[in-house]
């Protein structure tokens, strides 16, 4: 059986992954781990609570007023503690924070694939936003396969020389998880039941 981890560290990664993670779960063969960083505690929480999504770990490195090198180098050894004790087939991470691109390293070093979700979009602009743009650089430059959300993002990945068979335009995975929620939650109170919001 083929093992994969999913890492998820903020509120817009589990929104985004809550699709990519039911639709794994429904292909035999596939072993699915999803990895909470917390990266943005409270957030977090509420979206998995939402999408009824349970991490099989959560290392709740989140401090308050931590730099993203004290968020970094608290994600780096126990994300790569955690990979190389279970050595998954593959690593999803998406987008661009500070998680997936820590994650992305770990799973270089060690030798599991990346798939990255929303890969390349791009400004073009190595500062802005900060530091997302070079986050989603060097994720996709490491990753072994690449779902860009639109063709404008694979022409993106195409350009910068990434080859044209580890990219797939798979569309905004955002569309499906609204699609899903919707199932799942009362239409008159959906944004206070998804974001904790009062009218």
């Amino acid at each position: 059986m083929k093992t994969i981890a999913i890492i998820i560290g903020t509120r817009p990664d589990a929104i985004k992954l809550a699709p990519v993670i039911y639709a794994l779960e429904n292909i035999k063969g596939f072993q699915i781990s999803v990895i909470a960083t917390a990266q943005h505690r409270e957030l977090l929480d509420m979206v998995l609570d939402a999408f009824k999504i349970t991490p099989e770990i959560d290392f709740n490195i989140m401090i308050p007023d931590q730099t993203l090198t004290e968020l970094s180098s608290r994600l780096i050894p126990v994300l790569d503690e955690w990979l190389r004790e279970k050595k998954p087939d593959l690593l999803f991470v998406q987008g661009d924070t500070t998680s997936s691109m820590a994650a992305s390293l770990v799973a270089y070093y060690n030798r599991t694939p990346v798939v990255h979700v929303e890969a390349g979009l791009r400004t073009h602009d190595i500062n802005n936003p900060f530091p997302e743009e070079l986050n989603r650089v060097y994720i996709d430059h490491t990753a072994e396969l690449l779902m860009a959300p639109t063709s404008l993002a694979k022409e993106n990945l195409l350009r910068e020389g990434i080859p044209e068979e580890r990219i797939y335009v798979t569309g905004n995975t955002v569309i499906d998880a609204l699609i899903r929620i919707r199932k799942n939650v009362n239409p008159s109170n959906l944004l206070e039941q998804i974001f904790n919001l009062r009218g």
